[in-house]
């Protein structure tokens, strides 16, 4: 089975905090950002909740797609850093939207998980279950950084992008998906500890941050991104010259040069937005597929690779064509 984009959104946060703005508040530079990362400044939020960006991504490409809300048989939301356990954001983003008829949930793949959100709404269109879906990626992950961090901290961004897909046929759709526990604690957000009658509670706890081990993730994504595409072309029977564009997940511009040069792939085939956006985890390649939308660049028949790597480890590419 596979699938075509009917609509695309996104959406992120109005204040912009640049490398300069950091350096203010902990011991950082502009040079010393943009040289380890290509980051340039990245959207924190400063009152908009996780809530709001997910629902304002799927009206965009609701609107776009040029549907009714009702017409959507699922909702799909990827996410590590949502406003509530329970309810769901896409439950969320269902009451917020209308969508009266979609079965919603979220998925947690960190920066992979809009590439398993894709999967798992593939697999509803397989089984006959769903025809129409609503995948979004999104994340507030300034709640859940540590501020005094700056190996960690001045990598991530919030927002969120979304996309309308439809069931289709006689489509190229190609996925490789991997995880691999053994090497969680590369990257770690622990909840709040537990309390109930029969612990006795640590009150001085210190809170909880994200933190993350960047050597470490940078050997993993620079071995998986050339592994998982090339596993994808090989099972199309294609190479990297039948692809018109790679939409690789916004982490670090020299794991996506490393990426790029490891695959002989043409740099002008990978836009890059992260120097604007950050490491915005789940809602990367979402931000990202939007913006080369709006841009134009692709169109009806060109073949596209998804490919996002993270936390879990995790990891996934798609080959489709639109």
């Amino acid at each position: 089975m596979a699938m075509t984009i009917l609509g695309t959104g996104s959406s992120f946060p109005e204040n912009t905090v640049t490398n300069d703005d950091l350096s203010k508040i902990m011991d950082t530079s502009d040079e010393w950002i943009r040289e380890r990362t290509g980051i340039e400044r990245r959207h924190i939020t400063s009152g908009e909740d996780h809530s709001d960006l997910v629902c304002k991504a799927a009206e965009h490409a609701v609107k776009q797609a040029g549907i009714q809300p009702e017409e959507l048989d699922l909702i799909i939301v990827a996410t590590l850093s949502g406003d509530y356990s329970v309810p769901s954001a896409a439950c969320i983003v269902q009451d917020r939207i209308g969508a009266a008829n979609a079965v919603c949930f979220d998925v947690n793949a960190a920066c992979s998980g809009f590439i398993y959100a894709l999967n798992i709404a593939n697999g509803y269109f397989s089984a006959g279950m769903a025809e129409t879906a609503l995948i979004i990626g999104g994340e507030v992950l300034s709640r859940i950084m540590d501020w005094t961090d700056r190996s960690t901290s001045v990598l991530f961004g919030d927002g969120a992008g979304a996309a309308v897909i439809r069931k289709a046929e006689n489509k190229l759709y190609e996925t490789s998906q991997g995880s691999d526990g053994n090497r969680g604690n590369a990257l770690i957000y622990k909840r709040e500890q537990i309390r109930n009658p029969y612990i006795q509670v640590k009150e001085d706890e210190e809170e909880n941050h994200l933190s993350m081990d960047g050597q470490m993730v940078y050997r993993f994504a620079v071995k998986v991104i050339p592994k998982c595409i090339e596993e994808v072309l090989e099972k199309a029977g294609l190479t990297v010259d039948d692809v018109d564009c790679f939409l690789l997940h916004q982490a670090n511009r020299r794991i996506v040069e490393s990426a790029a040069k490891r695959l002989h792939i043409p740099l002008d085939k990978i836009p890059m937005n992260l120097q604007e956006f950050g490491n915005t985890s789940a809602a990367s390649i979402p931000i990202l597929l939007d913006e080369v939308y709006q841009s134009k660049r692709l169109k009806k028949g060109d073949k596209i690779v998804l490919c996002g790597f993270g936390g879990g480890l995790t990891w996934g590419a798609i080959l489709m064509e639109l």
